[in-house]
């Protein structure tokens, strides 16, 4: 069960990075700015992702809830930051 739970949460870091390497580099290429957004927002998903797998599996004594849930509202603020800012 624990094997299932590592790979389940790896599997959620390289979905995340690789919408993230996608999205940016089609931002790249087209140079639509919600792209970039998006982009960023994916990389920060990806970043909480990653702190949730040293919060669980690296350090389990410690307590890692702040960055969790700073990752978590980097992206959400980062993707709705773009939104708000494209539609003006």
């Amino acid at each position: 069960m624990e094997t299932l739970k590592i790979a389940i949460y790896v599997l959620c870091i390289l979905t995340s990075a690789a919408c993230s390497y996608l999205l940016l580099r089609g931002y790249w290429r087209s140079s639509t700015r919600l792209l970039f957004w998006s982009g960023l927002c994916f990389g920060f998903l990806s970043a909480n992702s990653f702190v949730v797998i040293l919060d669980i599996m690296v350090f389990p004594a410690a307590d890692l809830q702040f960055f969790r849930h700073s990752a978590s509202l980097a992206a959400v603020g980062t993707l709705l930051f773009g939104l708000v800012w494209e539609t003006e």
